[in-house]
This record gives C-alpha cells, sequence and structure tokens, in this order.
C-alpha cells in the first residue's frame, strides 16, 4: 500500500483486519503520480516507491477492489520490491495521469513537502542584494 491506505490516510480504515508485515520499497522502476484525494502507481518510471506491506484475507481485498475501483480504474499486479521479493500492488495506466504531479521523492506521505527545498541566498540573491538594496 502506498497512498490512502497508509496509517494516517483517509482509507486506512479498510485494513482493520489486514496485518502489517513491515515498511516495502518498490525497485526503481515506477512512477507516483498524485492524483490530489489519490495517488496512483504508474509503470515505467525511475523512481522507488515507499510504502508498507500487509497480508490481506479475501474480504479485504474485495473491499479494497471495490473502493479503486478494479479494473476500471486501477488493475492489481504483482511488482518487484528493492529486496527482491514479489508483492501484489493496484497500478494505474499512464494515459488517466497524464499532466498530473509526479512525486519524484516516491513518497505519498511527503506530498505536501516542498518540490524543491528551500534555500536561502545562493549567488544570485547576493548579486541582487548588492544591486538593489542600496
Amino acid at each position: 500500500m502506498y497512498g490512502t491506505l497508509l496509517p494516517g490516510e483517509r482509507e486506512h480504515g479498510l485494513l482493520a483486519s489486514a496485518e502489517l508485515l513491515g515498511e516495502a520499497l518498490t525497485e526503481p522502476r515506477f512512477q507516483l503520480v498524485d492524483l490530489g484525494l489519490y495517488a496512483a502507481l504508474v509503470a515505467d518510471g525511475k523512481v522507488a516507491v515507499h510504502g508498507q506491506l500487509y497480508a490481506l484475507d479475501l474480504a479485504t481485498r474485495r473491499a479494497i477492489d471495490v473502493a479503486r475501483q478494479v479494473p476500471i480504474l486501477y488493475q492489481r499486479a504483482v511488482i518487484r520490491l528493492a529486496d527482491g521479493s514479489d508483492a501484489e500492488t493496484y497500478m494505474m495506466n499512464a494515459d488517466p495521469v497524464r499532466g498530473k504531479r509526479r512525486l519524484a521523492h516516491g513518497d505519498f506521505r511527503k506530498r505536501f513537502a516542498p518540490a524543491v527545498p528551500h534555500r536561502a541566498g545562493g549567488a544570485l540573491v547576493a548579486w541582487a542584494r548588492t544591486r538593489f538594496d542600496k
């Protein structure tokens, strides 16, 4: 799980009966797309996506399938994790997410962090201060 099913997110309650197996990281082969209320994992990228691994029963899996609108919006797919193991996850095709913001850090929990760290100063700022702060 990599998006709204994570602890503290709005749909985490769907995992009430699931067993948390631990933190997980994918191989760097994906894109994580911010869709506002949701995230989408898309193939053919270069990002390692952060998430959590859960063991689910069939009833929980069905409930998540309904919430994710499988197979219309999302599809279930087996992916490779950074440790070499395989896991099943929910993915989206690239077409519905064209033009949406990619999360280069691969962590949905950090989606509100600035895309570029703010730097005070720098060569241009120093030059501008000498020119305009007189």
